[in-house]
């Protein structure tokens, strides 16, 4: 089927993959029995729920009992900053919404929170971790990588130095899996949602470590290992399961190829005058393009790319309608001047170069006729 436009939005949502598809079906309206039940049509689906985490674990160097279904991303982060135990949570001040909202919820009942900050390329160090880390801190929480200005975080380092202090560490890696090799040794929870993959909305999946003490945040019946009360949404978690293991399974093919598309498109903007980079130029997610243009206003340069055919974003698609700053630009210190005409392009491997050159192309137009406009 032709395009109808050129979607540049991927670390918003991405469509659901024809192999995902294909797996999916059977499970709406013939393997359709519920997993809880006892008799044949149950068991069917029962199967695919235990076939789907055996996928997942498998990709990300789990075991079968360590993987739990959620509803996606936000929920599992959720999940996880539960087992803090009311002990203090150690986070960063460029975590997505899901994790510094949670945060800021738990310190309403009391809890303490330790928001560290970044560097200007939007990076935390282990060591700015362990030295944050007392006897007072029972969690950290660092993403894999960012969502908005894809900066990808020493991970493997900061989980030794929790592993070390006896200190659970989490990371949301909703924007790594697929886009990075994620293995989960030394980490002791992670959290993965599919529609950044290509699995349907609705569904992810919350992996922690045996021996990890999670709390059920629904009470119901005995469903993901007691923990998550609800009736197995059994076609999203088989496509999930296909989702990961794809991804898992092609993601050095993908970077390489995505990275090249990322580097001429961040090229190709930084020509336009008064633009600026937002992130690290090496150190940030192989699609990632994170871009603010001086002196227009990002809802106008996103609503002539649409009319041009072209799908982007002003920042993360979760903060959409919110009238502050983005708070990780702030976080990172990128001017005002700059921080209201910020872009978000993410490409795929769906993406082509004719698309890349396209986009470089339009926007270069809008900015220059909307900076007209404004000077007139």
């Amino acid at each position: 089927m032709e395009k109808k436009f050129i979607y540049a939005d991927y670390a918003a949502a991405s469509p659901v993959s024809d192999e995902v598809l294909k797996a999916m079906l059977p499970y709406f309206s013939e393997s359709f029995g519920n997993p809880s039940g006892v008799h044949s049509a149950s068991r069917e689906a029962a199967k695919a729920v235990a076939q789907a985490r055996r996928k997942i674990a498998a990709a990300i160097g789990a075991d079968y009992s360590e993987i739990y279904f959620t509803s996606g991303g936000t929920e599992a982060d959720n999940w996880a900053l539960s087992a803090a135990k009311g002990k203090k949570i150690v986070t960063t001040n460029v975590e997505h919404k899901a994790v510094l909202n949670c945060c800021k919820a738990l310190e309403k009942s009391g809890a303490e929170v330790t928001y560290l900050p970044v560097d200007g390329s939007g990076f935390v160090t282990a060591k700015q971790v362990d030295a944050a880390i007392d006897s007072s801190v029972g969690l950290v929480s660092v993403m894999y990588a960012n969502n908005e200005i894809g900066t990808v975080m020493p991970v493997e380092e900061i989980a030794e130095v929790c592993r070390k202090k006896g200190v659970l560490f989490h990371t949301d890696a909703v924007q790594a899996i697929g886009n990075l090799p994620v293995n989960v040794n030394g980490i002791d929870m992670l959290s993965c949602s599919g529609h950044k993959i290509g699995a349907p909305k609705g569904i992810g999946f919350l992996y922690a470590r045996k021996g990890t003490p999670l709390e059920s945040l629904i009470y119901g019946g005995n469903q993901e290992f007691g923990l998550r009360a609800g009736t197995e949404n059994v076609p999203a978690i088989v496509g999930l399961g296909e989702a990961v293991k794809l991804a898992c399974e092609g993601v050095h093919d993908n970077a390489e190829y995505v990275t090249r598309l990322r580097n001429k498109l961040i090229d190709g903007l930084l020509e336009i005058p008064d633009a600026r980079l937002n992130g690290s130029r090496e150190n940030r997610l192989c699609g990632n393009v994170n871009i603010s243009f001086a002196d227009v206003e990002s809802e106008a340069v996103l609503l002539m790319l649409d009319a041009a055919g072209i799908c982007a974003s002003g920042g993360s698609a979760c903060t959409t309608g919110d009238n502050e700053p983005s708070h990780v630009l702030t976080a990172i210190g990128v001017p005002a001047k700059y921080i209201s005409g910020t872009i978000r392009f993410t490409l795929s491997s769906r993406n082509t170069e004719d698309e890349v050159d396209y986009i470089i192309k339009k926007t270069a137009e809008i900015v220059e006729r909307l900076r007209r406009i404004r000077k007139a």
